[in-house]
């Protein structure tokens, strides 16, 4: 399968030919729930904690006798009804959220993201993104440029809708381009299928390069005899 090229000025450079074992999978919504939801329990801090009645200050006395006074009766403040007291099955710091995901299923979950965002017409394959420096004025104006692209318009815009993968880690594309509010930055070698699927634009540089990355990642590893 062949897709279109494009250059940083958003002008057709070409064509690149992708591999249907990457970017011609049909989806397959199971898969990609299990990985996404274990992605993102794996991303919880697991800090929220409630202190529950046993660990509340106060309420060491009976806040008044049982009976005769006309009220409910209570035998501590630190009860969960009393405003100051214990919460109840509140969230607990040890809690683990920490879910195993298995590799290869992860690494086929990246490639049937990559197939629905390819198919859906929201990948976007730039042959390079060269600065003469670090200026935020310059990013500026090749997201203009990328946005002239058919279905790509609102990457114009200021809201947050895509992701720069980038084949190399490089100090002046990454600095140039974290002022702007419609994109992140990142190397196409930390790409991941939760990446994939939150932002709605996603733009690849050194495509020829990213595309072996990603053949090599379902490759089995030769393990070296002793």
């Amino acid at each position: 399968m062949e897709t279109t090229l494009y250059n940083q000025s958003g002008k057709s450079a070409g064509t690149i030919k992708l591999p249907e074992s990457i970017f011609g999978l049909t989806w397959n919504a199971d898969l990609m729930h299990q990985v996404v939801t274990g992605m993102q329990s794996n991303k919880r801090a697991g800090t929220a904690d409630a202190r529950g009645r046993g660990e509340v200050r106060g309420g060491g006395k009976k806040p008044w006798k049982q009976k005769g006074t006309g009220q409910a009766r209570h035998g501590s403040i630190r009860s969960p009804i009393w405003k100051g007291g214990g919460v109840t099955h509140g969230p607990l710091a040890e809690k683990n959220y920490n879910k195993k995901i298995n590799q290869k299923m992860k690494t086929k979950a990246l490639y049937v993201a990559l197939s629905e965002k390819l198919r859906a017409g929201k990948i976007l394959f730039v042959e390079d993104i060269k600065l003469a420096g670090i200026k935020t004025k310059d990013a500026a104006k090749i997201m203009k440029s990328l946005s002239s692209v058919e279905g790509f318009t609102t990457l114009g815009g200021t809201r947050r809708v895509g992701l720069l993968s980038l084949g190399t880690v490089n100090t002046t594309t990454e600095k140039s381009f974290q002022n702007l509010p419609q994109i992140d930055v990142d190397t196409f070698r930390n790409l991941n299928p939760l990446d994939v699927m939150s932002y709605r634009y996603l733009i690849i540089t050194n495509p020829t390069e990213a595309v072996s990355f990603l053949e090599s990642k379902m490759k089995p590893t030769v393990k070296k005899a002793k």
